[in-house]
């Protein structure tokens, strides 16, 4: 059998309690609807009722020995009182109070973590490193789609084949110094060696012997004697082929 504390703590007995409390006119209960209540004060009463019941819960989830049921439904308490809370703060802008949702204070809301791609729906404390939770937590981010050829040859222009290098003054100023002094230094090495050259003909040293020029035309004299001394060797060689057939 179930031990008095155990049978105080049932659905039944809370639902027993509130009933009895409301009917002594004890306990006011929270209206189930926020556009139920008419009244500023109350409105404002009810605000910091839930915001007292998220800090207890979300105080309780830190605890990862709950158990993993326990711990969900923590979590799904304290993310319908968040809806909650938000339906209240903007019945109060209707009645004429404050804006919460743009000045009052975001911890409660900061301790939660959303699971990329799923707004709306926080995990609290323990909750974060359930079975399944933290898988969501770990998927890698979307990868950024590829760009289209147009969308590469957009930045595509003159500057990225370097045809405007030289628009900057710069360069074509040390190219020409770099050829004059190449100019200057390739001179010098020909009149060095042209002067050693002479110097070497002028002690008696034999100079060298002009190449043979294969290019060479012959004097006209010659190519018909060639061509008279060809002619005379074919019908010489005609005639005693004719000789020794006869």
């Amino acid at each position: 059998m179930a031990r008095n504390a155990e049978k105080a703590m049932t659905a039944l007995a809370r639902w027993r309690d509130a009933q009895l409390a409301e009917a002594r006119g004890e306990k006011e209960r929270r209206p189930f609807i926020a556009s139920d209540c008419d009244e500023l004060p109350k409105a404002e009463k009810w605000r910091r009722q839930i915001i007292g019941e998220i800090s207890r819960k979300v105080a309780q989830i830190q605890n990862a020995g709950l158990g993993e049921f326990r711990i969900r439904d923590l979590n799904d308490e304290i993310n319908k009182l968040l809806r909650e809370k938000g339906h209240w703060e903007a019945h109060i802008r209707e009645l004429g109070g404050a804006d919460y949702a743009r000045i009052g204070p975001k911890m409660l809301d900061q301790e939660g973590k959303e699971v990329p791609g799923n707004r709306g729906y926080k995990y609290f404390g323990a909750a974060k490193e359930l079975p399944g939770v933290r898988e969501l937590f770990e998927q890698e981010p979307p990868k950024q789609p590829r760009k289209t050829r147009a969308e590469l040859m957009k930045n595509i222009d003159a500057d990225y084949y370097g045809y405007r290098d030289d628009d900057d003054g710069i360069l074509i100023p040390l190219e020409r110094q770099r050829e004059e002094e190449a100019i200057s230094a390739a001179v010098s090495k020909w009149q060095a060696e042209k002067e050693a050259g002479l110097m070497e003909t002028s002690e008696g040293k034999p100079e060298e012997e002009e190449e043979e020029d294969i290019y060479a035309v012959a004097p006209e004299a010659e190519v018909m004697q060639t061509c008279t001394e060809a002619r005379t060797w074919t019908i010489t060689r005609t005639q005693t082929r004719t000789r020794a057939h006869a």
